[in-house]
């Protein structure tokens, strides 16, 4: 066992391993696919943006895919095109755009908790919270699939709309069916540290016509073309640069998709067997996108806390994020939400660390994270160098 730097060991990564890495494409190939539009003097949701909808669309198997200028835009348009009216059920653990995106239309978020083994929407607690509620948004947390069919028949028996914000699970599946196609409308990011990147974007499925419509034209200002707008938009059209990044990240995307799977299996084999370490506990036939391999700390079973952990492995040259921490109902941001207690998500919100993952880290540096990690607890009861 080697000795962690924190007690005064070679540092495992001494120029430091970054947490995570945009896998961009050639800039050579996203300018010649963008000189098309830039000659004709198309800069923003001209052609490329319809490419990159059409091309998206059939991958998910929906109707329609509207592109966006993020995924928090995109939310947002979607809870205006459902026109809700009323509280909407939803995690505290997860990204606060989530919630943002709720609150911005007017909406109350009305947070329930998580699972502690797959991180994701509990829900039977969602279950008790939907009486009076406008909608249910349920998140495809670090994008592994967040039992979508499940959600969707808890939806159903409450009688209101669901939203899925998938973020980071672009290119996830569970069963022989994309994420993407459930609900009422699914959300994507294309955010540089996303599967699928845009450079900044959001896309918005739905098999919905009328949310289509919505959305589509109110990424414009809800301006139809005729200049009166029909509600309050937004301007959150897609740049045809944006879109061209995209189309060529989605050249490699299965490729990319391949490589954090593997990754991904690396480290879960490595630590698996560590005591008092638990990995996100991922439901049988589902494809993960591995956006993030994240880990939840047992102190009295492995012997020291998460923050001690990222400690450590700070020392040794690894970057980590400690998502969802705070959760979303304990932001100041929500201080006047009126809130149930959320053990579970507390509970989670304090324990789970992320490890660098992406296409261009090696198995070895791998290994090297997993042997830091495995060396850590002997920092407990020890003062650090």
């Amino acid at each position: 066992m080697r000795t962690p730097a924190v007690l005064g060991g070679s540092p495992a990564f001494p120029d430091g391993l970054q947490f995570a890495r945009p896998t961009s494409p050639p800039l050579n190939r996203v300018m010649a696919r963008l000189a098309p539009s830039h000659d004709r003097g198309i800069l923003t949701n001209g052609p490329l943006v319809r490419e990159l909808e059409e091309r998206i669309a059939r991958r998910l198997g929906c109707r329609h895919v509207v592109a966006v200028s993020s995924c928090t835009a995109g939310l947002m348009l979607a809870f205006r095109a459902l026109g809700a009216s009323g509280p909407v059920v939803l995690p505290s653990f997860t990204f606060a755009a989530s919630a943002h995106a709720v609150a911005w239309n007017g909406l109350e978020p009305r947070f329930v908790e998580c699972d502690r083994l797959t991180f994701q929407l509990d829900l039977v607690d969602a279950a008790r919270h939907l009486g009076g509620a406008a909608a249910l948004l349920a998140v495809h947390v670090f994008g592994a699939p967040c039992a979508p069919a499940k959600t969707e028949a808890l939806a159903l028996e409450a009688g209101v709309p669901l939203v899925f914000d998938g973020a980071a699970a672009m290119g996830a599946r569970t069963g022989d069916r994309p994420v993407g196609g459930f609900g009422d409308v699914e959300v994507f990011s294309l955010s540089p540290t996303k599967p699928l990147i845009a450079g900044e974007g959001g896309l918005v499925a739905t098999n919905r016509d009328d949310i289509d419509h919505m959305v589509r034209i109110g990424r414009d200002y809800a301006n139809p073309g005729d200049y009166d707008t029909r509600f309050v938009g937004l301007n959150a059209r897609m740049s045809e640069f944006h879109a061209a990044v995209a189309l060529e990240s989605l050249e490699t995307l299965d490729d990319q998709l391949a490589v954090r799977a593997l990754l991904a299996s690396r480290y879960r084999d490595g630590l698996a067997s560590v005591p008092g370490l638990h990995l996100q506990q991922i439901e049988p036939g589902d494809v993960p996108t591995w956006k993030d391999l994240t880990v939840s700390v047992d102190p009295e079973g492995f012997g020291i806390t998460r923050d001690q952990l990222v400690e450590a492995l700070g020392a040794d040259g690894i970057d980590t994020r400690s998502y969802f921490d705070p959760p979303v109902h304990r932001h100041r941001a929500y201080t006047s939400c009126a809130t149930d207690r959320l053990p579970a998500t507390d509970a989670t919100a304090s324990s789970v660390v992320s490890l660098p993952i992406y296409p261009g880290l090696s198995l070895r540096d791998v290994d090297k994270v997993v042997a830091a990690v495995r060396a850590a607890p002997a920092m407990a009861g020890r003062r650090p160098i």
